[in-house]
């Protein structure tokens, strides 16, 4: 279990962020054709890379770098995408749902920061290729937390990984999900009891 999880998870995401506006750049100005699969792989490399020595830097304990990682590559054109999940997580392809549990023990990354990458990158096997892409949603293990928060009555609440990951309704809003979890908050009286975050595309 980590400390601090916002920390590491903000860490990480600012870290890949910058990494893939990088890439991007190089990817413009390149001529080289590279598949989805190797692109996945350098990212996360060079994630790899820069978690560790933002950890030797700010002298990190290792608890202190522990978050699950959800990484998707999408090729917009073919609506071809490769997925990796390190750690507990969901990954949800044109609705058909993709569990990955370590029995609450999460293999996270930052376990495996003083190890050679190549070895650790090849034991990954939380790994899916997916095509014909219509909708596509990451979520952390937090989606499975969702209870009631207090005793008041609500209506009957409905599938809460249904209403998240498959309904279309509100798409043409940037914020949906946000809309979505207000709805579940205020109509169902129902919160996650753990960190949460969804990304979701809809092409």
């Amino acid at each position: 279990m980590g400390t601090e999880s916002y920390f590491a998870a903000t860490l990480t995401g600012k870290l890949l962020r910058k990494i893939s506006k990088e890439y991007s750049y190089k990817e413009f100005f390149s001529k080289e054709s590279v598949g989805l699969q190797l692109i996945l792989e350098r990212i996360t490399k060079q994630l790899f890379e820069e978690l560790r020595s933002a950890q030797n830097i700010l002298q990190l304990e290792r608890e202190e770098v522990l978050n699950t990682l959800l990484i998707g590559i999408i090729d917009t054109n073919q609506r071809t995408g490769e997925f990796l999940c390190i750690g507990d997580g969901l990954i949800c392809i044109n609705n058909r749902l993709f569990e990955f549990e370590q029995d609450n023990k999460p293999d996270y990354l930052g376990y495996h920061l003083h190890e050679d990458f190549d070895s650790w990158y090849g034991k990954q096997q939380q790994r899916i290729f997916a095509q014909d892409l219509q909708d596509f949603s990451l979520a952390t293990d937090g989606i499975f937390t969702f209870k009631k928060f207090d005793s008041k009555p609500y209506e009957e609440h409905g599938d809460v990984l249904e209403f998240l990951l498959a309904d279309t309704a509100g798409s043409n809003n940037s914020n949906m999900l946000n809309r979505k979890l207000y709805d579940i908050q205020t109509n169902w009286g129902l919160k996650p009891g753990d960190d949460l975050a969804i990304i979701r595309i809809i092409f």
